[in-house]
């Protein structure tokens, strides 16, 4: 029988010239940026260069529609993307996740006023602007939760001044621009939630690097201060629903598990690699022949079977067939409960293979292993993606 390689995990993709070309740019940009993911990890950085990279290529406007001169991808195309890139670097994977899928939302619902919505992408396409979402607050918990959040947005003769303070801000120190959710306080009205598109070069907006986390050490994650930010009338943003179906859940929904699934695989791999390479004094071939590591390798082969099958056959019938979104949430749910429960138990199983070697600094089986665990807090969270399943299959709403 043949060597496997990473490349196999493909499975039937691309399937597609465009999904081809998206893929192998990621794998380009994955190949340069995985020597230098561990610096970053160790030193809690953020990888500037590598986002440099990918303004140069064009990889930061991927999602940006095709009429606003992006690269137009779908979810499918995204999400195929974002699986290769994670190979090489997955904290760069997430944090470039949170700015696509958002720019690929906005370019999907189209709620936000033409003029708003081409500058941005302009932006984005010329000069390579980042946008993320700056929702959680340490008091707040889950935006999606519901709470009014403790961050104001008072309203002013020429626009709205904010204060607050926002945690778990992906990009923190690279972005452009924030959207930032606040109560929004006019004379006579009760405060209510709203969204507000601010730039982050406006007086007042600071980020406090208070991100030293166990895994996604390179996200730079770290907290925005907002002091009588200033921002015009055109800042405040429309509500984030539209008639389209299935409401943008698809870039998340997809782009998001598939980094954890691009860091098992890179997982599967190194362990593989360590199995067939590894020939301890006492055997006269390598530790793969062993019942055991064959063994562990079956079950991370099976794992990572599963939930690429499910992630990305629901990510291509969600962009086939547009009618059916509604009924396919559910699939969304429960794409990213196996991918984030597989990635953990996939991880688990490769230090198994490697034993204590694969704990070392030198290898990146530990830097893996820390990686996916954050993918259990990421959204939907496992007892909301079950409920969401549930009902489902119970035909509840």
């Amino acid at each position: 029988m043949g060597e496997r390689n990473a490349t196999e995990y493909r499975m039937t993709f691309p399937k597609t010239e465009r999904q081809a070309t998206f893929m192998a740019l990621a794998d380009r940009l994955a190949a340069e940026f995985a020597p230098r993911a561990a610096e970053h990890d160790r030193n809690n950085t953020f990888p500037f260069e590598n986002f440099r990279a990918m303004r140069e290529t064009g990889y930061l406007a991927l999602t940006v529609p095709a009429e606003f001169g992006g690269g137009g991808a779908d979810p499918l195309e995204f999400a195929l993307a974002q699986e290769r890139l994670a190979r090489g670097d997955g904290a760069t994977a997430l944090s470039s996740a949170m700015h696509l899928s958002l720019v690929g939302r906005i370019g999907e619902v189209r709620t936000w006023p033409t003029p708003v919505l081409s500058s941005l992408f302009s932006d984005i396409v010329e000069n390579g602007a980042l946008i993320n979402a700056a929702h959680s607050e340490p008091d707040l918990g889950s935006p999606s939760r519901g709470g009014l959040p403790s961050t104001t947005a008072i309203r002013t003769p020429d626009g709205w001044r904010i204060s607050g303070r926002k945690s778990w801000a992906s990009l923190a120190p690279a972005l452009t621009y924030a959207n930032i959710l606040a109560a929004a306080t006019e004379e006579g009205q009760q405060p209510r939630r709203a969204n507000f598109l601010v730039p982050t070069s406006n007086p007042g907006f600071r980020v406090i690097e208070t991100w030293d986390n166990l895994g996604m050490r390179a996200t730079a994650s770290h907290d925005i201060e907002l002091t009588d930010v200033a921002v015009g009338p055109e800042a405040l943003l429309p509500p984030d629903g539209s008639d389209v179906p299935g409401d943008g859940r698809g870039w998340s929904g997809f782009g998001v598990p598939a980094v954890y699934l691009g860091i098992a695989g890179a997982a599967r791999d190194a362990a593989v690699a360590y199995a067939r390479e590894r020939t301890p004094n006492g055997m006269s071939g390598p530790i793969a022949e062993l019942p055991t590591v064959q063994r562990n390798v079956a079950e991370i082969e099976l794992l990572l079977l599963q939930a690429r099958s499910v992630l990305f056959d629901t990510a291509e019938e969600w962009v086939r067939y547009p009618e059916r979104r509604e009924d396919l949430t559910w699939r969304i749910a429960a794409g990213k409960y196996l991918v984030s429960n597989h990635a953990v138990r996939v991880t688990d199983l490769a230090l198994r293979v490697t034993g204590s070697a694969g704990l070392a600094k030198s290898m990146p089986l530990e830097r893996y292993y820390r990686d996916v665990r954050t993918a259990l807090n990421m959204p939907p969270i496992d007892d909301i993606a079950l409920t969401t399943i549930g009902k489902a299959a119970l035909g509840l709403t």
